[in-house]
């Protein structure tokens, strides 16, 4: 079975996963993708630029599986002579209906915001199948289709919610975790305190002030513990990181982003504690690689989070407000044992090895 994977903004985590579902499928999967920049404009014009490339092809796949920064409905419309009798499933890794915009971006100032939804709402409409990598992002997502669609003045089209949701499932992210298995250590590390970790990406919704405000509080209180911030960063980011840098001092023994997988294999190993923030999630691939190396999570009981680890079965490792969340940082630090409980068994299911054949029936399954 030949597959078409589009994805318009092909960097970080969309990329990741493409060339993983690549690699470890059974069917032929041809990637056309632009480079992973200026994500609104890939959103409004990567379609074109695609369907051009499309348009070129001499060979038709049985499949088109698009993400969801594709603008589905133009590019089907610019292809419609070559894409008519091929069926399309669309993934969403996020959506622009609940991902919360920041309120310093100017498409929120001059009220433009809700058009890069709107691409969303009609790709879905446009698609055969759509999957989703949660189903707390599934549920999300459907549930805000009603409040978005009443904005508009008439013709809202809110019959339109249960055909959306008939053709929805949920095909959770898959991961290489099996790669970090392939990193040799590049030392033997015996933390002298606990090494709390940070490998999100250096934004605000991923609350970065909640997570040091939490940190100042422990430093304060005189409990020891070293800190390494990793993950992507920006030009422009949340003020908080350079007082944690401030604040924080020697305590931190890595800021700034891994420039090389092998790096940040090295500190998520040596890792030992993963306290999570976040006010959004729709699946989180960081928090899942960092429980497969070895951290010991502490998670919000909300967003995504219950599907990587259940809190039926681990439910000390969930908190329900910022206070419970320090204090259960306290009792951490105070009697950290590395190792004492291991959590990776939970998370490798999402492992590439058990998720490239699930993958492979479900777009079988579309044909």
């Amino acid at each position: 079975m030949h597959i078409l994977l589009i994805e318009p903004y092909f960097t970080g985590s969309h990329a990741r996963w493409a060339d993983g579902y690549k690699a470890h499928s059974s069917h032929q999967i041809e990637i056309l993708s632009l480079q992973g920049q200026y994500w609104k404009w890939r959103m409004h014009g990567g379609a074109i630029t695609l369907a051009g490339h499309f348009n070129q092809k001499n060979n038709m796949p049985d499949l088109i599986l698009a993400t969801d920064m594709l603008d589905l409905t133009t590019f089907l419309a610019l292809t419609r002579t070559l894409t008519a009798d091929i069926p399309t499933c669309l993934y969403f890794h996020e959506n622009q209906l609940v991902y919360p915009w920041s309120p310093t971006d100017r498409d929120i100032l001059h009220k433009r915001d809700r058009h890069y939804a709107f691409i969303n709402y009609a790709s879905a409409m446009a698609a055969h199948s759509i999957c989703f990598n949660s189903s707390y992002h599934m549920q999300s997502f459907i549930s805000a289709l009603k409040p978005f669609l009443r904005h508009f003045p008439d013709h809202r089209g809110l019959k339109n919610i249960q055909l959306i949701e008939e053709k929805s499932r949920v095909l959770h992210l898959g991961l290489d975790l099996a790669a970090f298995d392939k990193i040799k250590p590049m030392a033997n590390h015996n933390n002298k305190v606990p090494l709390i970790l940070w490998n999100h990406r250096w934004e605000y919704d991923k609350n970065p002030e909640s997570f040091f405000n939490t940190l100042f509080n422990l430093a304060d209180n005189g409990l020891a513990f070293d800190l390494a911030i990793l993950g992507e960063n920006f030009s422009q980011k949340p003020k908080i990181f350079e007082e944690a840098r401030t604040r924080l001092g020697s305590r931190i023994v890595q800021y700034g982003f891994a420039e090389s997988f092998e790096e940040y294999s090295h500190w998520l190993r040596r890792a030992d504690i993963l306290p999570v923030t976040s006010n959004h999630d729709f699946f989180g691939a960081s928090v899942a690689e960092a429980i497969y190396c070895g951290c010991t999570p502490i998670l919000p009981r909300r967003l995504a989070y219950p599907e990587l680890l259940n809190p039926d079965i681990f439910p000390e490792n969930y908190y329900n407000s910022e206070d419970e969340l320090k204090d259960k940082l306290k009792v951490i630090l105070n009697t950290y044992n590395k190792q004492s409980t291991d959590y990776s068994q939970a998370v490798l299911r999402f492992d590439w090895s058990n998720m490239s054949g699930h993958y492979d029936s479900t777009f079988e399954s579309l044909i």
